[in-house]
């Protein structure tokens, strides 16, 4: 592993291309070194991971919507939509943006955090779309989506995005160019370019998981990957990129993040080594936002000790500064005490989401978020005594420590009306791998056959299953093919668009 210190440039300062993070990157997604085996079988789980998330989500609105979109551009040689078996094919540019939606939806795959915070398994949908139009094989798909984590895993350690209100998917973009470029062989001078186009134009603003939180959310991944893919095929005819992306005197780094005296560290392999950073990303056992995951287990654990929670006067959630201020108190959002929010709001909703799960003893990714299961009454007033604290010991807790090792949980103080005190805490959700039950091979195929249940047929869920899990393996010789049939209620939204 190499340390790539960056920095922005000094006035008539000229950095060769040599020294620009984007030519590292470009590097090492040229390198021919493929993932090694734990990192390739941990792509192929993801691949699954995002599968099932998809499936769950085909009814929903916003999947809807991005489906019609794409079913507007078939192609016979294109990519598959989830859900819509062989006979359906699109454009690659689209199916990566149909698919991507339907996997962010549930915000209910996987998730990273270092510096910034990312949902790294956002990268699949597109370079899964490339990798079927183009009729690579498995083992391609599995070195594009191990290059991409390891991309997108090295800028959320080295460059901090969340507290300059930059959303995380201007790491997102770079990531999925870099995955397209290794999956597709390119060499490193047009990856530079392809690199250095998709950082430039993926920047948003963190207004995108602010207050009323808007359907964007799930369609951000979907439209980023299409930059990306627009960024690789001009790099490819020869377009040129901004430079130097980062390090220039208004480039990212000076202008939109920590300014001309910034500097941050970004750790890439070395020539010749395997990328691994997808071993240190965590799974979601539910369908919430990663801050909840172990506040919903703590919530479990908890229960048949609290009591009745009609004598509960306040319930304090002590955790770190980050929780506090993206889905808690901190983030002096009213919404998130609203019954009437969002479901794209409730999901970021700390508060929300430690009552439900305090109250039912199961989440669920439809009834926890139902709008009834909302607005009932007992649920309202325990509700609004909980609130989340900053809590200084969390936040070093969180902050220190390598990824792996930080602590996402919290500690939870619960006073009743007599005056008496119960806490409780925990430090990771039970589904991290340092958590009470690390998930491997056989926790996702549950995961995916529970989701998949009623919407799949279970011979086609199983075809499935099997030639996702040998995509590293027997994928060597055979072109990808993810496509899976399921049952749809309305395949092309309801409302046509401009192109459509």
């Amino acid at each position: 592993m190499i340390l790539h210190k960056v920095r922005p440039q000094k006035p008539g300062e000229r950095l060769a291309k040599e020294d620009q993070l984007a030519w590292k990157i470009a590097c090492m997604a040229a390198d021919r070194v493929e993932a090694g085996p734990a990192a390739a079988e941990m792509a192929a789980m993801r691949v699954i991971d995002d599968w099932a998330v998809s499936i769950a989500a085909l009814d929903r609105g916003p999947v809807a919507a991005a489906r019609g979109a794409a079913l507007a551009y078939p192609r016979k040689n294109g990519a598959s939509i989830v859900g819509m078996g062989t006979e359906t094919r699109v454009d690659a540019y689209w199916a990566g943006y149909a698919n991507a939606t339907a996997i962010r939806e549930l915000d209910f795959n996987d998730s990273f955090f270092a510096a910034d915070s990312s949902h790294p398994g956002d990268v699949i949908g597109p370079l899964a779309a490339v990798a079927e139009a183009r009729e690579l094989t498995g083992a391609a798909l599995i070195k594009g989506i191990a290059t991409a984590y390891e991309t997108q895993i090295g800028l959320v350690k080295g460059i901090a995005l969340n507290r300059h209100r930059i959303d995380h998917v201007a790491h997102l973009g770079p990531a999925v160019a870099a995955g397209l470029g290794a999956m597709l062989g390119l060499e490193a001078n047009v990856l530079y370019h392809a690199i250095g186009l998709a950082a430039h134009l993926s920047v948003s603003t963190r207004q995108t998981r602010k207050g009323s939180i808007s359907t964007y959310k799930a369609n951000a991944p979907g439209h980023i990957g299409q930059i990306a893919m627009l960024a690789i095929d001009r790099a490819m005819r020869g377009e040129t990129s901004p430079a130097p992306v980062y390090e220039g005197d208004y480039g990212l780094m000076a202008i939109l993040l920590d300014g001309r005296d910034g500097e941050a560290t970004v750790p890439l392999p070395s020539p010749g080594e395997p990328p691994v950073a997808i071993l240190e990303s965590y799974p979601k056992e539910h369908s919430a936002g990663y801050h909840g995951q172990a506040l919903i287990d703590l919530a479990f654990k908890i229960r048949d000790r609290v009591g009745n929670t009609a004598r509960i006067s306040d319930v304090a959630i002590h955790t770190k500064e980050l929780t506090h201020l993206v889905m808690g108190s901190g983030a002096g959002d009213p919404e998130k005490w609203d019954p009437a929010a969002t479901r794209e709001t409730l999901d970021h909703s700390a508060m929300y989401i430690f009552t439900v799960a305090l109250q039912d003893g199961k989440w669920d990714h439809e009834s926890s978020y139902a709008p009834a299961r909302a607005a009932r009454p007992d649920t309202i007033e325990l509700w609004r005594k909980v609130r989340t604290v900053s809590d200084p010991e969390w936040t070093r807790e969180f902050t220190d420590p390598e990824p792996l090792e930080k602590a996402h949980g919290a500690r939870v103080v619960v006073a009743y009306d007599d005056g008496t005190i119960f806490e409780d805490e925990l430090r990771v959700a039970n589904a991290h791998p340092c958590g009470a039950n690390p998930w491997g091979a056989e926790e996702y195929r549950r995961k995916f056959l529970s989701l998949a249940e009623g919407r799949v047929a279970k011979t086609e869920a199983l075809r499935f299953l099997d030639r996702a899990a040998e995509l590293p393996n027997a994928g060597k010789s055979k072109p990808v093919d993810l496509s899976i049939k399921a049952q749809i209620a309305n395949s092309t939204g309801s409302v046509a668009g401009l192109f459509s």
